[in-house]
């Protein structure tokens, strides 16, 4: 059975993979924070912000592994690929309908996330 919390099973980067250069987590609390303050409304900010806030909770729900940060986690990833399949704004091999992500959205959120830190450079 697929293990979003791992991501066996998935076609996806594992967390650690699509994790590797990603800012550390207080960093990307400041980031989240400042850019929700300043409400981004162009469709590559709102993207990076959605993208950027589902990785930082799927990040904390691997560190801290308790119901509630899985919670938070997983609906940050389904508003996240709801974005992308409301903007048809996914970059990856496996769009945010695909039966890929049954039953957990956090896979794709680090397919999509990695994608971003390629052609991002960040």
């Amino acid at each position: 059975m697929p293990d979003p919390q791992t991501g066996a099973g998935f076609d996806a980067p594992t967390p650690d993979m699509a994790y590797a250069s990603a800012p550390n987590i207080i960093r990307e609390i400041g980031w989240v924070a400042r850019t929700a303050a300043n409400r981004p409304y162009d469709k590559p900010s709102l993207r990076e912000f959605w993208l950027r806030k589902a990785a930082l909770l799927d990040r904390i729900a691997i560190k801290d592994g308790g119901d509630g940060a899985l919670t938070v986690g997983e609906h940050a990833a389904a508003v996240f690929a709801g974005y992308d399949r409301d903007h048809h704004t996914g970059t990856g091999p496996h769009g945010p309908d695909a039966i890929e992500w049954d039953p957990s959205y956090r896979p794709y959120v680090r397919q999509e996330y990695a994608a971003w830190l390629c052609v991002s450079g960040k």
